[in-house]
């Protein structure tokens, strides 16, 4: 059986679903199959991709029987950084659907997303310290990133689980449901956004990323240059004279 399973959907979303029972183990093999299929998405992109695991365990963090010395070690980190950044660089809103906890690594790959959609009952941990290690799959630097650094530290030095309501006001989580509909929220929001103006998507969420790590001048230059370039689309053209027409939120894109 395949550790991660591809479905595509007729409605344009792409759902990836972690498959290593008992607890999604984010293994060397796993990751190295969850970049396969990133970068497949990355290649051919749908209109959306949801990333979800399992009903009880979204993903509780790397495989520990694959961690033993420094060598052992850059491999993981290595596997991690390559499945976490494919999955970063889909051309289109990844949305991670997590039902149950996410831990370590598998807070990382919600990390890796772009929204988080998640249950009532849903925990979020990098508990690394409690091996005596760090993440060494982004949670540093992306945990950081989305909630700041004093609460990243929190997180981070004392190895604590976050529930999901406090998770939703840290900004760790988008959106937050009752644990049997996360999975079709997350599918009925990828399928709204995969009717939308999917270079818009594209660009917005380049012109995000991509500033993040430039100086403000220097973003609002890439924003500049990327507005300008949204603007000579087919669905920009379609957008601007439905609103003419009819108003906001009335236009019916190409998605290209």
């Amino acid at each position: 059986m395949p550790l991660v399973v591809t479905e595509r959907r007729e409605d344009g979303v792409a759902v990836l679903t972690l498959n290593n029972p008992k607890v999604n183990a984010l293994s060397i093999g796993l990751l190295a199959e969850l970049e396969v299929a990133a970068t497949g998405l990355h290649d051919d992109p749908p209109g959306a991709v949801v990333i979800t695991g399992g009903d009880r365990i979204f993903a509780a963090g790397a495989d520990i029987s694959e961690f033993g010395g420094i060598d052992r070690a850059k491999r993981v980190g290595r596997a991690f950084t390559q499945a976490l950044d494919a999955v970063a660089a889909i051309p289109r809103v990844v949305i991670a659907a997590i039902t149950g906890v996410a831990l370590g690594g598998g807070c990382e790959l919600a990390l890796a997303c772009d929204l988080r959609v998640a249950s009532d009952r849903a925990k979020f941990g990098q508990p690394e310290i409690l091996l005596g290690i760090i993440p060494g799959g982004g949670g540093t630097q992306r945990l950081a990133r989305l909630v700041g650094p004093g609460r990243a530290k929190d997180m981070i030095l004392t190895g604590r689980q976050v529930p999901a309501e406090e998770a939703l006001r840290m900004g760790l989580v988008d959106r937050l449901f009752p644990h049997e509909e996360v999975n079709a929220k997350a599918i009925e929001l990828a399928a709204e956004l995969a009717r939308g103006p999917l270079a818009a998507h594209s660009l917005a969420k380049l012109a995000i990323d991509e500033g993040l790590e430039l100086t403000l001048q220097k973003g609002l230059a890439l924003e500049q240059d990327l507005f300008a370039e949204v603007s000579g689309t087919e669905d920009a053209a379609i957008g601007q004279a439905s609103f003419l027409e009819h108003g906001p939120g009335k236009a019916q894109f190409l998605g290209r």
